[in-house]
């Protein structure tokens, strides 16, 4: 099921700020978002824009940002969503999609329904374009849990099995993959190790407590240790 969309995260203050360093007032605003880009906005709901009482739509905010001389980006909050995060770049679906190499429905959908599809190539160059870090990536495209459940099965069994499947899913070169993945495995080891003895590392029902803690933060160590947070 495709998500509803939401407006862009308005970052109200912001706006508020680059109106005012500009001089203009809420009605000049107004009137050159009619004047430029054929907006009937108001200039109160400028001002409900700015009291964080209303939020613009995507049209609206790419705008408001020509408006205020910025980019949409400086009117947003953190992104956490592709979309999102293509907004903030100022991109349209059909460039974005054009500058990975996808399809442009193809990228439409994916973007709806928050579950990105797209080959190592591909994802590779979604990362840049957007300028994602590892964790914004695995956010943005919907992988949280996947990436979760390799992690803890790296950890706890053949972590070498586990570097295709997690190269697949992250623009992550596989020689540093594979460092990171053995670290965690031979952390998880020792600590059952120091704990249970080697009987208790067959997984993750019979670890102890340590090994439940590590399971549990394993996702936060691998941003740690492959520099992607």
């Amino acid at each position: 099921m495709c998500p509803v969309h939401s407006s862009p995260p308005f970052n109200a203050p912001a706006a508020r700020r680059l109106r005012a360093a500009l001089g203009m007032a809420p009605g000049h605003v107004a009137y050159g978002l009619r004047a430029q880009y054929g907006l009937l906005v108001a200039p109160e709901t400028v001002m409900a824009w700015e009291r964080g009482e209303q939020s613009p739509t995507s049209a609206e905010l790419t705008a408001l940002a020509g408006v205020l001389w910025c980019s949409p980006g400086e009117l947003l909050a953190e992104p956490v969503t592709l979309r999102e995060h293509r907004i903030a770049r100022g991109l349209d679906p059909e460039d974005l999609a054009r500058r990975i190499g996808v399809e442009g429905n193809a990228y439409r959908k994916m973007e709806e329904s928050g579950r990105w599809k797209g080959n190592e190539r591909q994802s590779a160059a979604l990362a840049s374009v957007l300028g994602l870090s590892l964790a914004q990536f695995v956010t943005a495209t919907g992988k949280q849990e996947e990436l979760a459940d390799l992690l803890r099965s790296a950890a706890t069994t053949r972590w070498q099995a586990y570097v295709k499947p997690l190269g697949k899913l992250l623009p992550v070169p596989k020689a540093h993959l594979e460092r990171v993945l053995e670290h965690l495995y031979n952390d998880y080891q020792s600590r059952m190790v120091a704990t249970l003895g080697w009987g208790g590392a067959e997984g993750a029902a019979g670890t102890g407590d340590a090994g439940r803690e590590f399971l549990a933060e394993i996702t936060d160590r691998f941003w740690a240790l492959a520099g992607g947070a």
